[in-house]
């Protein structure tokens, strides 16, 4: 068993098909195809069932999937410290986070990193908080940006809670929806023209729940919608969004105003694996989330200070 054959079983379990897997790997079919067979000569069992609708998993290459994903990550890791024994200037981080901090506290923080540690190699991987910790778990991410502040009780997580977001109300700067409130109650926000988000959104659950705890319904025009989506359908005019309050930061054809009691909030953390020890690249990045964190929740604050008077 070698790693190149166990990154070609993990691309066709990715893929689900040998010919654009090896496509992928830069391989020839032939090739890809002799490294399998080698590899299931050497485990004694065959990994995949060949039909017309491509490659599916064995019962022993479902079992081989995970240990394959942590030797490959395990590998990745290796050589990304011994790497690093140069310093923290060289090396990869693999990254993962929610749609909605992706064009806020991601953007920023990649934007300053990337200006500190210009030969450290970035990998994002944009999804929800769920399909993130599966990502961390498998191996595939150094460190996660989820929405939740306690881990799952499987031990697998350790969670660095973050901030806590507040969760306000949009509306174009030039529209009348909102007018002068100071601060509107979950009701009324019910009673007027919503975007609201994909329903694979963290953010969407939890609005969702609010609404159905209030026994409320509330008035959707635009459903489905992804995050850049929703903030441009918004300064359009369409109608209004419940966001974070950190993305009307530097946004100035949308306005705000709280939500009255019970007002919304999420909890931020930064989620790693228990037991790995962070490289020196993960490490660097783990301070620059938190450093900018810190400062993008103080000019969030402010704004919504200023907006609110």
């Amino acid at each position: 068993m070698n790693l190149e054959q166990l990154r070609g079983f993990v691309e066709i379990t990715r893929v689900g098909r040998f010919t654009l897997a090896a496509d992928r790997l830069h391989l020839a079919q032939p090739s890809l195809s002799r490294q399998i067979a080698a590899l299931e000569q050497d485990l004694g069992a065959d990994l995949f069932t060949r039909g017309p609708g491509g490659a599916t998993l064995t019962a022993a290459g479902e079992c081989l999937l995970p240990w394959a994903r942590r030797m490959l990550s395990d590998a990745a890791s290796a050589r990304r410290e011994l790497d690093e024994l140069a310093g923290v200037e060289r090396g990869r981080v693999r990254l993962g986070a929610t749609p909605t901090l992706c064009i806020s506290l991601v953007a920023e923080t990649l934007s300053d990193f990337h200006t500190r540690h210009p030969a450290i190699e970035i990998g994002l991987v944009e999804q929800g908080s769920r399909r993130l910790l599966d990502d961390l778990a498998a191996g595939e991410l150094d460190i996660a940006l989820v929405t939740a502040s306690r881990p799952p009780d499987d031990g697998r997580f350790v969670l660095e809670p973050l901030l806590t977001e507040e969760l306000v109300v949009i509306a174009s700067a030039r529209s009348a929806l909102l007018s002068d409130e100071r601060a509107i109650g979950l009701a009324e926000v019910a009673e007027l023209p919503q975007i609201v988000f994909s329903s694979t959104y963290d953010l969407r659950a939890a609005t969702d729940a609010a609404f159905d705890a209030a026994g409320l319904v509330p008035r959707v025009v635009v459903e489905g919608a992804e995050m850049d989506a929703v903030l441009r359908f918004v300064e359009r005019g369409l109608g209004v969004a419940i966001v974070p309050a950190i993305v009307l930061l530097d946004r100035p054809g949308l306005r705000a105003v709280r939500l009255q009691t019970p007002a919304l909030t999420r909890t931020i953390s930064i989620a790693r694996r228990t037991g790995v020890t962070p490289t020196a690249a993960g490490a660097a990045m783990r301070r620059a989330i938190i450093t900018t964190a810190t400062t993008l929740a103080a000019r969030a604050e402010a704004t919504m200070r200023l907006a609110t008077g």
